[in-house]
């Protein structure tokens, strides 16, 4: 016990020699944000895995701003938004989970091949790409955007007369690694999963408005969990921010691990030995 805890308290204080800067003191007064500014945020996460990538290039493979804005809760001041041009094809007759994952990771690799060896900006560090679906469970049906009005309104009408219905987002993420041995890289990925229950009190005439704003035009399922498709929603089993497209607390931990196993690959598959997963 007594060895525990010194190496605990060691250890303690090989994080506080960490060159960071030390957060704010309790006793001083918070800064208040002008009257109609949004919130100050708090001081970024100082993790070993963050604090490397924010001095590296790190690409987020989407263009949605949602996304955008959760993974901007990591403080990574380098990150690029650089849209994966890989079509996205794959038969709806894949389930659910496979599909989200196949097309996460198609969108992960078309960005890594496309700037893996650009020579302006150097190889990136972090490459992660993401995609959500919307699923009825009823029929397995993957929900796409809506195409035109009348099919937002069957969508909303269908969720809602479903009641429930699932939404998974895939996260993909992939970095070079420090070997540079084959296959190049390190790779990681993840499905996380999220029950939703749409409240079944809701009207045609609030559909009808809800789908006249717009907000849900595109957007899988048709509707904004953020926003004002909450007044849509009854309640949800799992992760909020998975909803919206993309989960923080798992996309924190897949950056981790596909980080350590960059610097640490002993453990990759290659060189005549089997990987541990297979």
């Amino acid at each position: 016990m007594t060895d525990s805890k010194e190496a605990l308290l060691s250890h303690m204080e090989d994080l506080d020699t960490l060159d960071s800067d030390p957060p704010p003191a309790y006793d001083k007064p918070i800064l208040k944000a002008p009257r109609g500014a949004p919130l100050p945020r708090p001081p970024p996460l100082s993790l070993p895995a963050l604090n490397r990538l924010r001095s590296q290039r790190v690409i987020l493979a989407s263009q949605s701003p949602r996304r955008k804005q959760i993974i901007s809760f990591l403080g990574l001041p380098n990150l690029e938004i650089i849209p994966s041009n890989a079509i996205e094809d794959l038969p709806k007759s894949l389930g659910p989970f496979e599909y989200v994952l196949a097309t996460a990771t198609k969108k992960a690799q078309a960005v890594y091949e496309q700037e893996i060896n650009n020579e302006v900006k150097g190889e990136p560090a972090l490459i992660l790409a993401a995609d959500t679906v919307v699923v009825d469970p009823s029929t397995g049906t993957i929900l796409e955007k809506p195409r035109s009005e009348a099919h937002h309104l069957n969508m909303l009408r269908s969720l809602r007369d479903a009641r429930n219905h699932k939404v998974y987002t895939a996260l993909v993420a992939m970095a070079p690694l420090a070997s540079a041995r084959d296959p190049g890289y390190a790779i990681e990925s993840m499905v996380e999963e999220t029950s939703v229950r749409f409240d079944g009190d809701v009207t045609d005439e609030l559909i009808m408005a809800y789908v006249r704003t717009r907000e849900g035009a595109d957007k899988a399922g048709g509707y904004g969990l953020q926003g004002l498709g909450s007044i849509l929603i009854e309640k949800i089993d799992g992760s909020y921010d998975n909803v919206i497209g993309l989960p923080l607390k798992a996309t924190l931990k897949i950056i981790e691990t596909v980080m350590q196993r960059a610097d640490d690959d002993d453990g990759l598959p290659g060189d005549g030995e089997e990987s541990e997963d297979e």
